[in-house]
Formats: C-alpha cells, sequence, structure tokens
C-alpha cells in the first residue's frame, strides 16, 4: 500500500517517518527515542495489518481498548526502482569513511562525506563529528577548533544515523581524525604527534585530532 500523505514518499537516511505509536518498523527503518527514521535512501511503504479470517465476533466484554503492535500498519522504507544495476553505496553503523571539513561549531563539527569505504560516494552526504566524539579520553577537555579546522580530511567511523539528514561520526580511536591538513598560510602540513601539525614552511604548529597511519 502507498504512504498516506502523513508520511513522507520518499526518504533519505535519518528521515523521521513517525513514531513507534502508529507505525511498526519495517525493512530499511530504525527506531531512535520511540520514533522511526529511515535507514535508507528509497521509496517509504506503509502496509496495513493483515485481518482474521473468519466472521467477525461479538464481544460481550471489553479486555483491552488499547492498539496492539499486530495492529498498526508496519512502515518501510525500500530502494527506488532501477538501482538494482547500479546501487547506490550509503554509509551504515560501522563503516569507515573519509569527509571533509565543512565548518566548525562550538560543540560540533560539520563534513562532507566523501568516500566510504574504497567507494568514492555518487553524492555528498553530511556529518557530525560532536565534541564527546572526537577522543577516547579527556573528553571534557576536547575543543573542535583545536580539533578540526574547514578543509581538513578527516578519517572518522559512522557511529549512528543520526535523527535527522546527518550521520554522526566519531574520531574516537587513534587511526581516526585528520589525516591531511592545510596550515593559515596555505601550505601542507605533516604530523608532529597526536595533538598537532606543522607547517614545513613556516615551522609554525597547529593543534588537530590527528590520525595515526595504519
Amino acid at each position: 500500500m502507498a504512504s498516506t500523505s502523513s508520511s513522507p514518499s520518499m526518504a533519505i537516511p535519518g528521515q523521521f517517518l513517525g513514531p513507534v505509536s502508529k507505525f511498526q518498523p519495517g525493512p530499511g527503518t530504525h527506531i531512535h527515542e520511540s520514533n522511526l527514521y529511515s535507514s535508507l535512501l528509497g521509496v517509504v511503504n506503509i502496509t496495513q495489518p493483515a485481518k482474521a479470517p473468519g466472521p467477525a465476533k461479538r464481544l460481550n466484554k471489553i479486555i483491552n481498548t488499547q492498539t496492539t503492535p499486530a495492529e498498526l500498519p508496519t512502515i518501510s522504507v525500500l530502494r527506488s526502482a532501477g538501482s538494482s544495476d547500479k546501487r547506490e553505496v550509503l554509509p551504515e553503523v560501522g563503516n569507515i569513511v573519509l569527509c571533509r571539513v565543512i565548518r566548525i561549531m562550538p560543540r560540533q563539527a560539520v563534513v562532507a562525506i566523501l568516500i566510504c569505504g574504497d567507494t568514492v560516494l555518487e553524492a555528498e552526504w553530511q556529518g557530525l563529528i560532536r565534541v564527546q566524539d572526537v577522543r577516547a579520553t579527556e573528553k571534557d577537555r576536547v575543543k573542535i577548533y583545536d580539533s578540526f579546522r574547514p578543509g581538513d580530511i578527516v578519517r572518522a567511523e559512522v557511529i549512528s544515523l543520526g535523527d535527522q539528514a546527518s550521520y554522526y561520526l566519531s574520531t574516537a580511536r587513534n587511526e581516526l581524525g585528520v589525516i591531511m591538513a592545510t596550515s593559515e598560510a596555505g601550505n601542507t602540513m605533516y604530523p608532529v604527534n597526536w595533538k598537532e601539525y606543522k607547517d614545513p614552511e613556516t615551522g609554525l604548529s597547529e593543534p588537530r585530532k590527528v590520525a595515526k597511519p595504519y
């Protein structure tokens, strides 16, 4: 059964679909804080529950007036038709991605995801690296501006599909973090320790969350 007007006809990863009080989760969806969100890019499909066979019986006693999960319609997200020959690769939880820092905010860095695993993505998906997901230790001392700068190339792990249109990413492992950085003077820098890059031309160092090479 096609989607109704109260639900979107198309969905992107992380898009809100409806509360669990109105729908059962189907393929291509996930639950976050009692709400259903899309896990895929595709068409939203709502299937009504099958009615039990046989004549309806008249009840003399009301046992439970609340809707049970079996009586709720199931909402699913199906990949668009025509994508079977060349299916678009989308980041999933646990994937290692390469992304470019777009802008810095006090509590998070906004990035564009460019590569998932070994695959260059057809479209850039937005991701967020929150201050609590930058490092595994000393989290209360982390400052976003001292970890990333716009233009940095970052290796990160997808830890959540998010709650809107952004993936949540983490660099809280030694091998994750900035792998390529340009100095304020415009020169390509090289890492000198776990929290600094250095400009070979000016000799000045700049703070970063440095990724340890594989």
